[in-house]
């Protein structure tokens, strides 16, 4: 009896002891969330309330500071009320009315005479065809004149001649080249959706519909389709690219009550100056390894898990981005200054380093020497104390673990910027790429349609890869839309937006590029 009371006890308190256990890693499970959740948080907070720059400014030790306590501003709360409506749908469907050019708008006259013209020829009458134009401020009608003629041919038979019309964008539309180009600049450059386009026109007395705009939209991305597939083929040639992606709402028909969450992936050339847009209807990996099928060279991204597919290709080399990694330490301040601000201000001297170099003007070769030179030596620095804080602690969800984590998975492609002086330390200037987009999004809030969602990538891909050149978008537009039916297939490349292309087009003003 005495030796089965012993036993039971020492079951009860191996199950006791068990029991403890369990609950302290419950505990230590909890903590960790509860750090997680304070973090989001803080994060959430941040992006409501505080700035938006991440540059690092070092605390000066002399410097005093003013405790002004928790002057968190709390948003008021409102009442909210429901308001419904039934609209009537109208059922009567008229013949579509070819649009009237307004007469108080001022003509410009051109005349076109048959090319040879008979001696014996006669004036018998006058063809008009009629465009809406437009120039930079000032919308006009240019009308084309083309008298009709009647001969007698070597066998005295009457003939009648008349000039060929001029090829328009738009088999028998009333919209120009010029105008065309300044809709898609509207509505892709300076963000004004095709209502307040519209709404534009009817202050200058033009009565427009905006179906018609879109059939406008629609005709213009048709002639320019095989120019981005151009595009994109050239792009594919570079042997250095940055990757990033960007979300954007789309109607969907399937999708009732909500819209549908696609994505433009965006793909730049450094050196080569273009930038190409590719619409996926997801986030998924089969978006890059589809445009990047048969990719050689160098491609950095973020740390999405979408590009890990690359890692396996023998033919391509893999960059990370300094900037995505700085990012996570500037969010840990919070948690641990001490950590975060070391961090910080390592990752500050190379981007010193990197800015000295581009007011300097390097070569790429002398950058090459210059971080050979001194970032290797911090590089090697930071990877030393990333080692060992991965040594020391045990990385759980706080806020500073997480950015060593980011920055320990990615080390290798971090630190290989220093390989070649044409790598850049981040891909930030494929983020200003993407920049119009989140523009637009605000503007015109979605796409109607994964078709109009591709053609915006298209439009997007050409307005970029003209700001990278300094190229006049509504000049090239302009020439582009106005030649592209009479250009063959293989000297489609020609009408690229790139300055060997169009030199006269290069802006005088150039725009600033933020690195």
């Amino acid at each position: 009896m005495e030796y089965e009371s012993i036993s039971s006890l020492k079951t009860a308190f191996e199950e006791l002891k068990t029991h403890n256990q369990q609950l302290v890693e419950t505990n230590t499970k909890l903590q960790e969330k509860i750090v997680f959740l304070e973090h989001e948080q803080a994060l959430l907070k941040k992006m409501i309330f505080g700035a938006r720059r991440e540059r690092f400014i070092p605390k000066d030790a002399n410097q005093l500071t003013l405790d002004l306590g928790d002057m968190t501003v709390k948003p008021e709360e409102s009442e909210k009320q429901q308001i419904t409506y039934t609209k009537e749908k109208s059922k009567r469907k008229g013949k579509p009315v070819r649009l009237e050019l307004p007469s108080h708008l001022p003509r410009q006259v051109e005349e076109i005479i048959p090319d040879p013209l008979p001696e014996n020829a006669q004036k018998i009458g006058e063809t008009y065809t009629e465009i809406l134009e437009y120039r930079p401020g000032k919308l006009y009608v240019k009308r084309y004149v083309r008298p009709r003629y009647t001969y007698l041919d070597d066998q005295q038979e009457k003939k009648f001649a008349i000039a060929d019309l001029p090829t328009l964008p738009i088999t028998q539309g009333k919209a120009g080249p010029c105008l065309l180009a300044h809709l898609l600049i509207s509505k892709f450059e300076d963000h004004i959706p095709f209502y307040r386009w519209v709404k534009q026109l009817r202050r200058e007395g033009i009565k427009i519909a905006e179906s018609t705009v879109k059939g406008w939209f629609s005709a213009s991305c048709n002639l320019l389709k095989p120019l981005h597939e151009t595009l994109q083929a050239r792009l594919l040639k570079a042997t250095y690219l940055m990757a990033d992606e960007t979300p954007i709402p789309v109607q969907d028909s399937e999708k009732k009550g909500a819209n549908h969450k696609g994505y433009h992936w965006v793909y730049r050339a450094p050196t080569e100056l273009l930038v190409c847009f590719d619409y996926q209807p997801s986030r998924s990996r089969e978006g890059p390894v589809g445009f990047l099928k048969g990719y050689q060279g160098t491609l950095q991204t973020d740390g999405y898990v979408a590009y890990e597919c690359f890692a396996k290709r023998e033919s391509i080399v893999l960059l990370a981005c300094m900037a995505h990694a700085r990012r996570y330490f500037d969010q840990a301040l919070d948690n641990n200054e001490e950590l975060a601000s070391f961090m910080l201000k390592k990752i500050q001297k190379l981007y010193n380093l990197e800015r000295e170099a581009k007011q300097a003007g390097l070569s790429y070769q002398q950058r090459y020497v210059l971080r050979q030179e001194k970032a290797v030596p911090i590089l090697d620095e930071i990877q030393a104390w990333l080692y060992k804080q991965a040594s020391e602690k045990d990385l759980s969800q706080s806020s500073i673990d997480i950015a060593i984590k980011y920055m320990l998975n990615l080390w290798p492609r971090l630190k290989k910027y220093v390989d070649d002086g044409r790598y850049e330390i981040d891909n930030n200037w494929v983020e200003n790429s993407i920049r119009p987009v989140a523009l637009g999004r605000k503007n015109y809030l979605f796409a109607g349609s994964h078709d109009a969602a591709r053609n915006a990538a298209m439009i997007y891909s050409f307005l970029g890869t003209c700001k990278l050149n300094q190229i006049n978008p509504l000049e090239w537009l302009t020439y582009t839309l106005e030649h592209i039916k009479e250009c063959k297939v293989n000297q489609l490349e020609k009408l690229l937006p790139v300055k060997e292309n169009f030199p006269d087009m290069i802006m005088k003003i150039e725009e600033p590029q933020k690195s």
